[in-house]
């Protein structure tokens, strides 16, 4: 029996010892893991706080708009603005040729009128070797001519300033302007502002055009005609003159007028004397009589 004790007791002590043994070996994993999970709700944590910050400093970034990154969604699924008929395909831009692009680049000459170019090519150096200028810009040249009609019947007749007009625009190609009095006058009932005529002053291409139109086919068509008067100059290279009938000019219509008017025309130029100016419009072709009192 003592042998029996003494084993119960060495058991027993073995036992116990072993259970401290391996309690305190447990003991040791159980603190460090603790240990590791507080340390990693730490960092946790902190990193947290980071990301918090972080999305408070830098901006939004822009969401993708849900329509370009949808699926296309089932029939059953479908949007009003499914129904909607799409947009009319724009038609193919015509592609320009060559020669359309080359006459769009080019650009337009005008015609230089006839006489115009006489006037270049032969009356402009003759005259500066007659005259003997120095300066090719002493040559004299035509200026302007301005054409006027004068109507002191508007009073009886309230469609005469229309017919004129017409009949100016006819002649000269340009719209012509009415001319208003610039002062009352008593003896020929006349007041400041009234219409008393209209006229049209032509420069350039149209006046050269109107000079020849009246040299070769205006005045040749009066009756008896012998010629213009070599008197009609103002002294200063002006030359003025007087067409009784207006229905030479090929332009007007004898049937569409509604009476025959009087026209006056003053050719103006850059002559500094009568002489220089007869010679210029003598080799333009103006046709002056042979006797100095025989006139149109």
């Amino acid at each position: 029996m003592s042998g029996s004790n003494r084993l119960e007791e060495t058991g027993t002590s073995e036992i116990s010892e072993d259970n401290v043994g391996g309690a305190g070996a447990l003991g040791s994993p159980v603190a460090s893991s603790a240990a590791e999970a507080q340390a990693a709700e730490a960092i946790g944590a902190e990193k947290l706080e980071d990301s918090a910050v972080n999305a408070a400093t830098t901006p939004k970034a822009r969401r993708p708009s849900s329509k370009r990154n949808a699926a296309p969604s089932s029939s059953s699924s479908k949007s009003p603005d499914a129904d909607v008929a799409p947009k009319p395909k724009r038609a193919p831009r015509r592609s320009r040729s060559r020669e359309e692009t080359q006459q769009e680049s080019e650009p337009t000459v005008k015609e230089v009128p006839r006489l115009l170019s006489r006037y270049r090519s032969s009356v402009k150096g003759q005259l500066q070797q007659e005259f003997g200028y120095r300066n090719l810009m002493q040559v004299p040249r035509l200026e302007k001519v301005v054409i006027n009609i004068g109507l002191g019947e508007t009073k009886q007749n309230p469609r005469a300033m229309e017919n004129a007009t017409r009949d100016l625009a006819l002649i000269s190609a340009q719209k012509p302007i009415i001319t208003k009095a610039k002062r009352s006058i008593a003896g020929f009932k006349l007041r400041e502002g009234e219409p008393i005529g209209t006229a049209v002053t032509l420069r350039g291409n149209r006046m050269y055009d109107f000079m020849d139109r009246l040299v070769n086919a205006a005045l040749p068509r009066i009756r008896d005609f012998r010629g213009i008067s070599r008197k009609a100059f103002d002294g200063r290279g002006n030359y003025s003159l007087g067409i009784r009938e207006q229905v030479i000019f090929p332009e007007i219509d004898y049937g569409q007028i509604d009476r025959i008017r009087s026209l006056q025309v003053s050719i103006v130029t850059t002559a500094s004397t009568d002489h220089e100016a007869m010679r210029l419009l003598d080799l333009l072709g103006m046709p002056f009589s042979r006797d100095a009192g025989v006139h149109a």
